[in-house]
């Protein structure tokens, strides 16, 4: 049998009800952006679009369909996770949720256990806490799903970086879940003011800061998390620096500014790839492209790049590839690259 590779889509609840019928054809699931914690407990009721699961789920009954509860800046988890009545009282809220709404499954995006720059609480009791509350979550969806003759998924986003993998204990978590998303975007941009590729799939030389696809997924797989639970992150957004030295074609320089949240795909298709004097440039070696107009630096991902992340999954043995988020491109063409790259 032809293996299926994951094709995982961050939608954010407002984007729900556009979603076409072609791309909800193309994605194996869906992480609805996003549930949060409120004393103790997943919460919805913030959310708008939630009736158009009802339909998307009926016309598409093989795609599965998570609720993704967090994001950067969402808190409540340090708190929850740690005593044991705070856990319970949070797995019996997954289980709500599931049996409220046509989710097939929990998304946890605590970002990130042991870390408060988010401005959330933490503490360093995160790291057993985060397992602890991850063990409770998958038993309660399992006693749901003995119930229901089903299974519930579990899953996480987890930061790519060395801190994530020092802030969790990856070896005993990876257990209780289905897989494990790395957030392999982001990867340069907020908080430096050196240019780079975000979501580069390999490090290109030159590259002060190391990180990468390819080294994010050997440092999971080395921090005990099977490579058939990788699933790797794609963006359909960019990160842009501004007053960049012309020199290198703006890559790897010293920026007037930090890597802030760029243009969409839909905004870099319409308005800057090799328009109003971007030029777009391909590297080789980081495989990722880059827009460089004499004094502003834009990284981000392209049909080409996607292309090069699929196979890279399929030669690893990974699990596939999720990516944030869906109305970053009304182009569609990124999501059809996914598509298109595990056709093999």
């Amino acid at each position: 049998m032809e293996k299926q590779y994951f094709k995982v889509g961050y939608v954010s609840d407002s984007a729900l009800a556009g979603m076409t019928r072609e791309d909800l054809q193309k994605l194996t699931h869906i992480n609805v952006a996003f549930g949060h914690v409120r004393q103790d407990e997943i919460v919805t009721d913030h959310l708008k679009q939630v009736h158009a699961l009802h339909t998307i789920k009926r016309e598409h009954p093989e795609l599965k369909i998570l609720l993704s509860v967090g994001g950067w800046s969402a808190g409540g988890f340090s708190e929850a996770a740690s005593t044991e009545t705070g856990r319970q009282k949070m797995a019996a809220s997954a289980v709500r949720v599931i049996r409220t709404h046509p989710f097939d499954g929990i998304d946890l995006d605590w970002e990130y256990p042991c870390y408060g720059e988010a401005d959330i609480a933490s503490s360093p009791a995160d790291k057993q806490n985060f397992t602890l509350l991850l063990r409770a979550i998958r038993e309660a969806l399992d006693v749901q799903g003995a119930e229901d003759g089903r299974h519930y998924m579990l899953t996480i986003a987890a930061g790519a970086d060395q801190y994530y993998v020092d802030g969790t204990e990856m070896d005993k978590v990876q257990q209780y879940l289905d897989y494990v998303q790395l957030m392999t975007y982001d990867m340069r941009g907020g908080f430096q003011v050196l240019t780079g590729h975000h979501t580069n799939l390999y490090t290109p030389t030159g590259d002060l800061f190391r990180i990468s696809t390819d080294a994010s997924v050997r440092m999971f797989i080395n921090a005990g998390v099977p490579q058939n639970k990788i699933v790797i992150g794609a963006a359909f957004y960019s990160r842009k620096w501004s007053g960049v030295p012309d020199r290198n074609n703006g890559l790897h320089q010293m920026a007037g500014s930090t890597g802030g949240y760029g243009p969409s795909f839909t905004e870099l298709d319409a308005d800057y790839i090799n328009k109003q004097g971007y030029i777009r440039y391909w590297d080789n070696e980081a495989c990722a492209p880059y827009l460089f107009d004499g004094s502003t630096f834009i990284s981000y991902e392209d049909e080409q790049s996607i292309r090069c992340k699929c196979e890279y999954v399929m030669s690893q043995g990974l699990a596939g590839i999720m990516f944030w988020e869906y109305s970053c491109d009304k182009t569609h063409r990124l999501l059809d690259a996914i598509h298109q790259g595990f056709l093999k």
